[in-house]
Formats: structure tokens, C-alpha cells, sequence
């Protein structure tokens, strides 16, 4: 399912790479801070299409060469799209607790992307693997950012109530989900260890 999300908002998204965007978003950032919401848009959908395939055990073990490019170029998406998100996150719509939250994102974002690069870069395969859980969890804010916001408009919650919590829900549940996938994980390998 995440990877079905992963594909339908990452494509949708690269639409900002076309000259006349079709359905633009709705947002001042999008007239006032146009580049970089671009800029953000591509390399943020990269980040979000290419991330699910790391994920995949059998292709990992069947492809490692690709396993890393890809790696690579997630890294470099995801860093991108972390340098391009500043001066739209700093004037995110209503106000500064939408700001906070979408910086505060941002920073866990790039850093558990930067743990997971350097851990791999030591060696520590187990360690990498649940950094790059964090930072793949962080990336589809992008998903859960786009599920809350019609679920907020049906509920009949306005958008300025709305939105400055979402900027915050879009990522904080998601992080909480992939500690809980960490910790599952950790026990099943204690257990597996033991037996």
C-alpha cells in the first residue's frame, strides 16, 4: 500500500517539472517562492520513488549494485529537497506552527538520512537499515500531508484550523510507526539469535 501512495503522489508530483504546471497548488509559496517550490517538488518525488525499492529484500539481494545507486541518488534527492523545503517551510501557510512543523521535519529528516549514509559507509548494515527506516518514514510525510488535508476538509475542519497541526501530523505519527517497525524488528532478531 505504501508503495502504491509512494507512486501516485511521487508521479502526480513531477508534474511541477513541466514548463505550465497543470493543477497547481493553491499556496502563495507557489507564486511567491516558485523555484524552490519546484526544485522541492522534483526532488522530493525522486526521494519518494525511489525509496520503497530499498526496501525490497529479494530485489536488494538479486540487485546490490542498483541497491546503492539508488541509495545514492536517494541521498542526494532527499538532500536536495531538504535545501529547497527552507525558505518554503520558513513561509508555510498560517503562521509559524505550520513553519515549526515543517522545519522541525525537515532537520529529523536530513539527519536520520545523513545517520543512515555514514552508518552504511562504517559497515553497520543493521544500524543503516533502521536510520534509512526513520528517513523513508519522514519522506512520506509527502503521502500522509496529502491524506490528511481532504480528510480535514470533509470533516468540515477549516483549513487554517487545520493545517498548522497537520504540519505537524504529517511526520510525527509516521516516525513513531517506523520506531515501532525498529523495535519489532530488534525483538524478532533477539528472539531468532536465541532460539
Amino acid at each position: 500500500m505504501l508503495s502504491f501512495f509512494a507512486i501516485v503522489i511521487g508521479v502526480v508530483s513531477l508534474r511541477y517539472a513541466i514548463p505550465h504546471v497543470p493543477f497547481p497548488t493553491p499556496i502563495p509559496n507557489f507564486r511567491l517562492r516558485h523555484p524552490w517550490l519546484i526544485a522541492h517538488a522534483i526532488t522530493a518525488s525522486i526521494a519518494l520513488l525511489i525509496g520503497p525499492w530499498q526496501f525490497f529484500s529479494g530485489f536488494r539481494a538479486r540487485h546490490m549494485t542498483v541497491h546503492r545507486w539508488f541509495g545514492r541518488v536517494y541521498c542526494i534527492a532527499v538532500t536536495a529537497a531538504w535545501l529547497t523545503s527552507l525558505p518554503i517551510a520558513a513561509h508555510a501557510q498560517f503562521g509559524a506552527v505550520s513553519s515549526a512543523g515543517f522545519l522541525t521535519l525537515g532537520l529529523f529528516w536530513i539527519t536520520s538520512t545523513a545517520f543512515g549514509y555514514f552508518t552504511i559507509r562504517q559497515g553497520q548494515v543493521t544500524r543503516h537499515r533502521e536510520w534509512m527506516i526513520r528517513s523513508y518514514a519522514l519522506t512520506a510525510a509527502a503521502i500522509t500531508l496529502r491524506i490528511y488535508l481532504p480528510i480535514a476538509t470533509l470533516s468540515g475542519i477549516q483549513i487554517p484550523v487545520a493545517y498548522p497541526a497537520i504540519a505537524w501530523l504529517c511526520w510525527i505519527p509516521n516516525l513513531l510507526f517506523a520506531e515501532y517497525i525498529i523495535r519489532k524488528t530488534r525483538g524478532n532478531t533477539l528472539i531468532a539469535a536465541q532460539a
